[in-house]
Order: C-alpha cells, then sequence, then structure tokens
C-alpha cells in the first residue's frame, strides 16, 4: 500500500523569520490522522531567514536528523559542539537524557532551507550523542546513498532506532530500485524537483508511507540534476 502526502495538503506555519512545513502533527498544528508513521515523528520542512533561528532550548529522548538543502545552519549545544551544517552534510543529534542546543542561520544575506526530523528512539534514556558527516555527491548520483542506519555501516551515521536512511538524486529520466525486506515499511520525502514513484507523479515537498509493497521504482520527470529524495526503511 502507498499512500500519499501532498506537499499542499501539509500544516504550515509563518513566523515571519520561519516559514515551516509540517508533514506531522507538530507545535500548533495537529492532525489525528498524521501524528507520524512507524518511528517518524517529526518531518519539517523549514525556511530560516538570514540572521535568525532558534534559541537555545531543550531536548530529550528523540533521535534529531538534520539535512540542509540551501544555506547553512550554526549550532551549538551542551554537549560542546560547535558546527556549521551545510548542503550535502547530515547531522544526527540523540538527545537521549536531555540536552540543550541552539540552531541560527549565520549568513548576512542568505535564507537557510532544511529539513529537520525525529525519530522515537529504540530506548529512552540513551547517553546523548552527536554527528555530522559530509557525504560525496557522487556517491548518491543515480542511486541511493546509505547516510545512516542502526548500526552505523557503510561508515554512515549511527541512529538508535531500527531505521535505514539513504539519499538519491537523479538526473534525466534515470530510473532508481529498492527492494524491501518483508514486514519493512517506507517513507519517501521529495527533497527537490519531480519524480515517479511506482507510476505516482511525485513533486517537491510530496511524500508517500510505503507498506506492503516489495520494491520501489523512482523515475525523474525533470531535466538533469533536477530531483533528490530521501528514503526512509522503517521497522
Amino acid at each position: 500500500m502507498i499512500t500519499l502526502r501532498r506537499a499542499n495538503e501539509r500544516g504550515s506555519a509563518d513566523h515571519g523569520w520561519l516559514k515551516t512545513q509540517y508533514s506531522f502533527s507538530f507545535s500548533g498544528y495537529y492532525d489525528p490522522s498524521h501524528m507520524g508513521f512507524r518511528s517518524l515523528r517529526v518531518m519539517n520542512e523549514d525556511y530560516i531567514a538570514a540572521g535568525k533561528g532558534f534559541g537555545t532550548h531543550p531536548h530529550e529522548n528523540m533521535e534529531i536528523v538534520t539535512y540542509v538543502l540551501e544555506g547553512a545552519l550554526q549550532h551549538r549545544d551542551s554537549m560542546g559542539n560547535g558546527e556549521v551544517l551545510r548542503p550535502g552534510e547530515f547531522q544526527r543529534i540523540t538527545a537521549g537524557t536531555g540536552i540543550t542546543h541552539s540552531e541560527f542561520n549565520p549568513s548576512a544575506d542568505e535564507q537557510a532551507h532544511l529539513y529537520q526530523i525525529w525519530l522515537f528512539p529504540e530506548r529512552d534514556g540513551l547517553e546523548p550523542g552527536y554527528e555530522q558527516k559530509a557525504f560525496d555527491p557522487q556517491g548518491r548520483k543515480n542511486r541511493f546513498q546509505l547516510v545512516a542506519s542502526r548500526n552505523g555501516r557503510d561508515e554512515s551515521l549511527l541512529i538508535h532506532q531500527d531505521v535505514a536512511i539513504y539519499l538519491a538524486e537523479l538526473d534525466g529520466d534515470a530510473t532508481v530500485q529498492y527492494s524491501f525486506a518483508p514486514d519493512r515499511h517506507g517513507w519517501l520525502q521529495v527533497l527537490r524537483g519531480d519524480i515517479s514513484a511506482n507510476g505516482e507523479s511525485l513533486h517537491q515537498g510530496d511524500a508517500i508511507a510505503i507498506s506492503d509493497v516489495a520494491a520501489l521504482e523512482l523515475q525523474a520527470a525533470g531535466q538533469a540534476g533536477s530531483a533528490e529524495v530521501m528514503l526512509f526503511d522503517l521497522a
């Protein structure tokens, strides 16, 4: 079964300095039919104005994943990390027993466009942790590139949950395929561009939830370099 989540059906908020689209209920947006999918709890597409950001705030018992599409994001946390996340870099924070952090767009004139994703951890009370890594863009050209996994395999980041996260960039009319093991589920988020997924037309910001499907076939529907997706393989 494939269930569509269209970009224009998501929740939204406009705070002036922050514009957000919510795939699942979050903050002031509540929809009991969209509370998450499997271990995925938050899928927010954020646009942060130049020189603005989130002040220091707490988290606990959540795996937080951030991927920047455009611009940059300055991160500081109570674990002593102070990094700038740039396009193509992937960040994982294990909030565990509790952290505080801030996120800020350091540019004076360029907005930051990013996805922030929360997953429930495999258990509460984990030791807080942080990882950030840049992945070779050639590794996701017309194929799936593993960026995070439960066991950190193939030099991916470690996620404390039974999930594997992939990125893929599709050129022209290139086709890529992904096979799901029995009893696995998927969430496909279109980060930019237009694609076809098992014959379903998807556009930037669209997503599909996938269950009881053996394989997924994606095809770009635009010019070279026009599509990028993030795929979650979930228990």
